[in-house]
């Protein structure tokens, strides 16, 4: 009931708000490491678009991505927009833009393991086989609290790029990946011995959000509208599966065959709109799209 008088209020405060027209907005924004991390910055322009704003986009180098200094950044105004999987502190730090930008695909999950140790992995049909294995995920991301919880084993370390070689150094089994990330991240690390796993496709209910400063309420404000204009219209839907990040996902990881484990997420913070089912991509569209 929460959720629906939530999402009530917003629908409406949207629908109210005029075609922006105020005086350009600045956007800064880290700039992309690779080519997967440009899909937010597509996004940005395709939703201030949307909503009529006039904007430039100004990339910035970023120091270090933890949580922490994203939202110092976005507080003290080094950056203007940063995204991140959804949690309750960030959403009492910062404004949250209530709509999942990859439609849930953050938690739509593929291993990459390493090559040879697939057959392993062929005749795992649940979370309790699973469980025998140990995943690789980062200490501090919101998705390891989402494992732990299903009573996944983990290794945790603190630093993203240390997961590629601890997996290919036999510390740990598989690194659940959301299925738009492992492509690129193989190929930027060739001189490893891994590969993509064919069989298991774990599924939980994880949003990735933009964040803002609570006091951009111009950016903020803009972004909500362009998503409500795009979801009800339907062009986000349709930009969304056209994105060549999204193309090339569907045309390289096979779906149709995976066996579907799925998982509670018992950390999604309250004002996660689970209610609006047109937000979210259900995992059997995901295979119509394969």
């Amino acid at each position: 009931m929460k959720n629906i008088i939530t999402t009530l209020i917003m629908l409406s405060t949207v629908l109210l708000w005029p075609m922006l027209a105020h005086a350009e907005l600045n956007v800064r924004y880290y700039e992309p490491r690779n080519k997967k991390d440009k899909y937010p910055i597509d996004l940005v322009e395709f939703l201030l678009t949307k909503a009529g704003a006039r904007y430039t986009l100004d990339p910035v180098t970023a120091s270090d991505s933890t949580e922490m200094r994203q939202i110092a950044d976005l507080n003290a105004g080094y950056i203007s927009i940063s995204t991140l999987a959804a949690n309750d502190n960030l959403n009492k730090e910062l404004h949250a833009i209530q709509y999942p930008i990859f439609r849930g695909l953050l938690g739509h999950r593929v291993f990459i393991i390493r090559k040879g140790d697939q057959t392993r992995f062929n005749d795992i049909e649940n979370i309790q086989q699973l469980s025998k294995l140990i995943g690789g995920q980062g200490r501090f991301w919101a998705d390891t609290a989402v494992l732990k919880s299903a009573g996944l084993q983990l290794e945790t370390p603190v630093k993203y790029d240390s997961l590629f070689y601890m997996l290919d150094g036999n510390r740990f089994d598989y690194f659940p990946r959301a299925i738009h990330e492992p492509l690129t991240e193989i190929a930027a690390r060739p001189h490893l011995d891994l590969t993509i796993e064919n069989n298991i496709l774990l599924v939980y209910p994880q949003p990735m959000l933009f964040y803002t400063a609570k006091s951009n309420t111009e950016l903020s404000r803009a972004l909500e509208q362009g998503f409500e204009l795009a979801v009800k219209d339907g062009s986000f839907a349709s930009w969304f599966i056209n994105h060549p990040m999204i193309e090339e996902v569907m045309s390289k990881i096979d779906l149709d065959s995976r066996t579907v484990i799925r998982i509670p997420n018992p950390h999604l913070p309250a004002e996660t709109p689970v209610d609006r089912a047109e937000l979210w991509l259900d995992v059997t569209q995901l295979k119509q799209a394969s």
